[in-house]
């Protein structure tokens, strides 16, 4: 990464923050966005990730224009979303949301979601949708309270959180891990890249560390 350009995650998430500084690319600035995050009508769950992380995207880039300081910055943002079928489950928030959500995703496939989006500093937009397929084995209700009880779930899309406890749940997973945790490297390092940030560039200076 170039010392001229300076990275703005447009989220506050920890798991995401995580991910970028395990390839090596740590936010210049963290700049979460308050969306109303409800589904559209009939709105696919896949529409929804997209739609949402350009909304993120889009957001942070009128508040650093707001601020004058946007003509060095690269913009990323995602939003990841679960789903059973077509229904979109929630992110959790409460211990009746995460009892619904493991419930249904209890011996069942579901899909993970996560629309990447890219600004470059000239104003460019990319973005990529990623999707992993996964199952969970057949939950018992000592599991599923046990895992309400520990409070991993809360604010996690679907109710769990793989990277924890919960990874103990998947029998099968096809697609990316990362993208399930929140924010799939490779597309989101292949975007950056195609626009000239490149991660690799700074691993030597990780080394000196």
């Amino acid at each position: 990464m170039s010392d001229h350009f300076r990275l703005v995650l447009a989220s506050g998430s920890p798991r995401r923050i995580e991910l970028l500084q395990q390839v090596g690319l740590e936010p210049d600035r963290l700049l979460p966005t308050d969306l109303d995050e409800t589904p559209l009508k009939a709105e696919h769950p896949r529409s929804l990730a997209k739609r949402l992380s350009m909304a993120k995207a889009e957001r942070a880039r009128t508040i650093l224009k707001a601020e004058g300081s946007v003509s060095d910055v690269f913009i990323v943002s995602a939003d990841t979303v679960v789903s059973v079928g077509r229904r979109i489950l929630p992110k959790a928030e409460r211990a009746e949301e995460a009892r619904y959500c493991l419930e249904l995703l209890s011996g069942r496939a579901h899909r993970v979601y996560t629309g990447v989006c890219v600004v470059t500093p000239g104003g460019k937009v990319r973005q990529r949708l990623v999707e992993t397929r996964l199952r969970f084995k057949r939950l018992s209700r000592t599991e599923i309270d046990a895992y309400i009880a520990s409070g991993e779930w809360r604010g996690k899309a679907g109710g769990y959180a793989i990277q924890g406890l919960a990874g103990s749940f998947v029998v099968k997973l096809a697609g990316s891990y990362t993208n399930v945790v929140g924010l799939p490297l490779y597309e989101t390092e292949a975007l950056l890249a195609g626009e000239g940030l490149r991660a690799h560039s700074r691993w030597h200076k990780l080394a000196a560390d």
